[in-house]
């Protein structure tokens, strides 16, 4: 198949740190819509292959197209420009201001606007009322004025996805959204996503250490091994896979 019949494909896809292949030829390709989840034992690859996909990594050889073009390199910002919004593991806001505010200036960066963060938002109505719409979808609608340092851990996950949303993505990259949730906040933060993939205007990869998660809201898994892909299937396919049950059983390579 060429490359212009995905949304996101990767050719050979290396990453090696000195003598470390952290990714080592990962040929990776996904149509439009659903959801695909990226697993593997610690070590496996993951952050680096996300790392890769979404501009924060150069490749050490192989191929990324996105929307059938070549975007070997490109950085992040050039990433979003095209298409693509990511979360992280590690919460990525601005704790000192507000919830709206946060997704206000993120929705800003992405308008014809972006370089007039000195004038009174209050000249941009449009940004602030696309921020309150993208709040009250990931559920944190009655938050808005609320410092974002006072969130609980949960809705600070939420805040992220809102964000990445800001650009209205088709890609949307979330990794380990559920990192330090609590067991009470996860039944939302799960229900969000599910929310978001039947909404069906984002393609969703996931990477996700969760395994009840990752099988209740995935269409297909990629399971990463040392740094190749080792299945790709629905979730029943990976959970019956004895391949994937030794890697897991087994351990994995090194990030």
């Amino acid at each position: 198949m060429a490359a212009t019949e995905f949304l996101l494909e990767t050719q050979n896809l290396k990453k090696h740190f000195g003598g470390l292949k952290a990714v080592d030829g990962v040929d990776f390709r996904i149509t439009e819509g659903g959801l695909i989840s990226i697993i593997g034992p610690n070590g496996a690859g993951k952050t680096t292959f996300f790392n890769l996909i979404s501009g924060t990594f150069r490749p050490t050889a192989g191929k990324v197209f996105f929307r059938g073009r070549p975007v070997t390199g490109y950085p992040p910002h050039r990433l979003a420009q095209m298409g693509l919004g990511r979360s992280y593991q590690i919460t990525n806001i601005f704790p000192l201001l507000t919830v709206l505010e946060n997704v206000r200036l993120a929705c800003q960066s992405a308008g014809e606007d972006n370089l007039k963060f000195w004038k009174h938002y209050k000249k941009f109505p449009q940004y602030e009322e696309k921020a309150l719409s993208i709040l009250e979808r990931v559920r944190l609608k009655g938050r808005e004025f609320q410092p974002t340092l006072s969130l609980p851990h949960g809705d600070k996950r939420k805040l992220e996805v809102a964000i990445a949303l800001a650009r209205d993505p088709k890609l949307l990259l979330l990794d380990e959204p559920t990192a330090g949730i609590s067991t009470e906040e996860l039944p939302e933060l799960t229900n969000l996503i599910k929310d978001i993939k039947a909404e069906g205007s984002q393609t969703i990869i996931l990477v996700e250490h969760r395994m009840d998660v990752v099988t209740e809201i995935s269409d297909r898994i990629t399971v990463l091994n040392r740094g190749k892909i080792l299945a790709e299937g629905t979730p029943q396919e990976i959970m019956d896979n004895e391949e994937v049950q030794k890697a897991y059983l087994g351990g994995g390579g090194s990030e």
